[in-house]
């Protein structure tokens, strides 16, 4: 009896093993193909071809393909396929319990910087896919309002600090936190102008800490 326990344990973990496997290979393809095709454009029989895969599984590990974007957001979002929100993530809590104002700033235009060198190809696939397809502007409405409340969390950081220049309000802040990390103004940069990612991200670290906190001289950096 305990043999057979033992053979069931063990193909249940192979079983859930290569279930993780089809999963990611589905959304390999699915990002694949979204940027090369476009979202409207892209089946889920295409998906599942790619993946080289029954349409069957990718309708049960997915739902729909508005399920494969939204996976293949999220671990573009993350880096990797582990359960855990961005903002949950050990590095963007670190940033947050940075004392030192500028230095959260920078923390935080390093880690925009990273998920946008990640994720921008398929952002940019979706706000096109948003003007002309309902699924695509419901998931796009998402994105960004998940954003706008990650990003709020800096200005909240920074109110708690009393870091913020006159006349700036926390609300205002958490506007042009917003504006300045989207994923539009890094594709204007990066694509358009062809910056660096490294060139984007000293000039995001200049242009958040040049609007949101005092001159220099008045809020001096911690050493």
């Amino acid at each position: 009896m305990q043999e057979r326990v033992k053979s069931r344990r063990y193909d249940n973990s192979r079983r859930q093993a290569q279930a993780r496997a089809t999963r990611a290979e589905v959304v390999d393809a699915g990002l694949r193909l979204f940027v090369q095709r476009g979202y409207a454009a892209t089946t889920v029989q295409a998906i599942a071809d790619a993946a080289r895969t029954a349409p069957a599984t990718v309708y049960r590990l997915f739902g729909s393909k508005r399920g494969v974007l939204a996976a293949v957001l999220d671990i573009s979002f993350v880096g990797h396929d582990e359960p855990i929100a961005f903002g949950d993530c050990p590095e963007v809590r670190a940033a947050l319990d940075e004392p030192d104002p500028r230095r959260l700033l920078e923390g935080f235009a390093r880690l925009c910087r990273q998920l946008l060198d990640r994720s921008a190809p398929v952002q940019h696939v979706l706000r096109e896919a948003a003007a002309v397809d309902p699924e695509a502007a419901e998931v796009l409405a998402l994105v960004n309002a998940q954003r706008l409340e990650g990003q709020s969390r800096i200005a909240r950081a920074l109110a708690a600090r009393h870091a913020f220049a006159d006349g700036i309000a926390e609300r205002d802040a958490a506007d042009i936190t917003y504006t300045l990390m989207s994923p539009q103004v890094h594709r204007i940069f990066t694509v358009e102008r062809g910056w660096s990612a490294e060139r984007y991200q000293r000039w995001l670290v200049s242009a958040l800490c040049a609007v949101l906190l005092p001159p220099a001289s008045k809020h001096p950096r911690r050493r």
